[in-house]
């Protein structure tokens, strides 16, 4: 993907918009306001004030004629969103690296209706980090720890350690209790996500997902457990639990899918990223990153 020619504002990267071959349209800015018909006035003013680039950073204007399979660059307006009342702690910082934990309910990035409440916005804009940018990413309902890196420079190198499963991820779970389970197990199966569907789904097939699953601690109806995924499929852990018949206690997705409000915080999901650990890729350094959060359902 190239590299954008405006600048980290405010917390947010800039859209990429590429330009499609049967627009229809003359010019850029015709063609914008065509597909953001709500937006007319917005983007008129933000071309008037050079707001909107191509490729090479140069200003759109009102007269820049239509060409197919370019880029725009232009910010946009993201809507108003009430506050998440849960706040992201710092666990570490450097001049290569921002760890913190993440708390339930907040979204790792900016994704869908939840753009300026991310903990990536968040952490720009209050520690006045422009160039902050995930290594890895956690579901907006799953707290624990995240990393970060700060200089673009380190940025390759920390990602690679996550693409390659070099580092060690353990969670926690609190999740239903079955006498019956012989722990520790492993889980392996293959899971997908049917296209326009929220949920991911086992099917039959070579296995793409691994996960070592130990009990720390059980009562009559309810256990805690250690997690240690050896892959990352989407949704693993909470598809893995369900599929032994012991779903993670706050789950509105699995077994059956619940609808809950947005701002409906009295529920979450019991599922905590406890701790990453790695071999430094640029000090050699071996690393252990733990969360301080936990918890809250009772075994």
């Amino acid at each position: 993907m190239p590299s954008a020619p405006l600048p980290v504002r405010d917390g947010l990267n800039p859209t990429r918009l590429r330009l499609p071959a049967d627009s229809g349209c003359a010019t850029v800015l015709e063609h914008l306001i065509t597909r953001f018909p709500e937006d007319a006035e917005r983007l008129r003013e933000k071309v008037a004030a050079a707001e909107v680039v191509d490729g090479s950073g140069v200003p759109i204007t009102p007269e820049t004629r239509y060409r197919a399979h370019t880029f725009v660059y232009l910010y946009r307006d993201p809507a108003r969103e009430p506050r998440v009342p849960f706040e992201v702690d710092v666990l570490h910082r450097d001049e290569d690296l921002l760890v913190v934990d993440k708390p339930h309910f907040l979204a790792s990035t900016p994704r869908g209706r939840h753009v300026v409440e991310s903990a990536l916005v968040r952490l720009r804009r209050d520690l006045d980090l422009p160039d902050l940018t995930p290594a890895h990413r956690l579901d907006r309902v799953t707290a624990g720890v995240l990393l970060f890196t700060i200089r673009p420079q380190v940025r390759r190198a920390y990602q690679e350690l996550f693409a390659q499963r070099s580092v060690t991820k353990e969670y926690e779970a609190v999740a239903g209790f079955d006498p019956r389970l012989t722990m520790p197990t492993i889980v392996r199966s293959r899971i997908v996500k049917p296209e326009g569907e929220l949920r991911c789904v086992e099917v039959a097939g070579e296995p793409n997902a691994e996960t070592v699953i130990e009990l720390i601690e059980a009562g009559d109806r309810h256990a805690r457990y250690r997690l240690l995924p050896r892959t990352g499929k989407m949704h693993q852990l909470r598809v893995h639990l369900n599929s032994l018949g012991v779903p993670i206690v706050g789950d509105n997705f699995y077994p059956t899918l619940r609808d809950v409000a947005p701002e409906d915080y009295s529920n979450p999901l019991q599922l905590l990223a406890r701790s990453l650990s790695f071999v430094d890729p640029i000090t050699g350094e071996a690393r252990t990153f733990t969360s301080r959060r936990r918890l809250a359902a009772e075994i």
